[in-house]
């Protein structure tokens, strides 16, 4: 690993500690897809009996089984068995604490839901949980259906804030963002800007986003002022997708929610912080090398789709961030 005597200027140090990234991180994606690829292959798959309707593969089953426990959920499950003599599932993890609206506030431990099988009283009234949806209902836990969608209950809902496993991650990185950063900011105000421990592995990360993504989009004046929010952003979602590798079950960002969130802060952020060049762009993108005389007509036309892709930009972001 190579060491920087400063870090505004040190572009050499900085190609050359990138190069040793990239190896370290090609080998850590080629053993990933390894692992992935001899997990895919080695799974055995059940034969299907000829005309026995409903009957599903080993891998079939398994995926099933990954996706239910990759959704949001009120409380926080690392694994779970079955026994064979009983049938009984034992979960194994802790619960989270559910706090909902509904004509007052409503608050207890998701474990009195005994993961769906019990109904809970809160201040008179009666909850029961369904597919990790709370609905309002009676004491023996009556739950009205859609006749058309059929698995739809139309029992009322009552607002949910509750403290769901994508909450706590999304907590738990932000706190480790923290600590690893100011942790980072003393190391480097102590050692006089020299990279020292695990700075070794993130500088380079930092320089790319500086170099290759702020200065060459934003500028070299202007794109100080963006470097929190940049390396922000970039490290919460590299973290919650490590995160999501691991068997904890988290998919923090499949969760429209949070894509939304983000597509939200980033239109703000380029509206509200926006140069009169980026302006300029959106209502004159043919500049001054065309008279007005000759642009009005297309721009009755351009205009207007440069405004929609203002909406429409961070909305198909943020779907294809979801499926992503």
């Amino acid at each position: 690993m190579y060491f920087c005597t400063d870090f505004k200027d040190t572009v050499i140090c900085s190609k050359m500690q990138r190069k040793t990234l990239v190896r370290i991180l090609s080998v850590l994606l080629f053993i990933v897809s390894f692992s992935a690829l001899a997990q895919e292959h080695g799974m055995e798959l059940k034969e299907v009996a000829p005309g026995k309707e409903g009957s599903k593969t080993k891998k079939e089953e398994i995926k099933e089984f990954i996706n239910h426990h990759l959704l949001d959920s009120h409380s926080f499950n690392f694994f779970g068995s079955t026994d064979e003599e009983t049938g009984e599932t034992h979960h194994y993890g802790f619960p989270l604490p559910v706090i909902i609206w509904d004509e007052g506030l409503h608050t207890f431990m998701s474990s009195e839901f005994g993961h769906g099988d019990e109904i809970v009283e809160s201040n008179g009234k009666y909850y029961a949980l369904h597919h990790e949806k709370i609905y309002r209902t009676d004491a023996q836990g009556t739950l009205n259906y859609d006749a058309e969608h059929g698995d739809h209950p139309t029992n009322v809902r009552p607002l949910d804030f509750s403290i769901t496993k994508s909450v706590v991650m999304m907590l738990l990185t932000g706190l480790l963002l923290i600590w690893l950063f100011r942790s980072l900011a003393k190391s480097y105000a102590k050692n006089g800007s020299i990279p020292r421990g695990i700075g070794r592995f993130f500088e380079p990360i930092v320089l790319y986003i500086r170099d290759d993504i702020a200065i060459a989009n934003i500028g070299e004046n202007k794109y100080k002022k963006y470097m929190p929010f940049l390396l922000t952003v970039f490290f919460f979602i590299w973290f919650l997708n490590m995160f999501g590798l691991t068997p904890l079950g988290v998919n923090v960002t499949g969760n429209i929610a949070v894509t939304t969130a983000l597509a939200i802060i980033v239109f703000l952020i380029t509206t509200f912080t926006g140069t009169k060049d980026y302006w300029k762009h959106i209502f004159d993108p043919l500049g001054d090398g065309m008279p007005w005389a000759g642009k009005i007509l297309i721009y009755i036309i351009l205009v207007p789709i440069e405004i929609l892709g203002l909406f429409i930009k961070p909305f198909a972001l943020l779907i294809r961030f979801m499926q992503t």
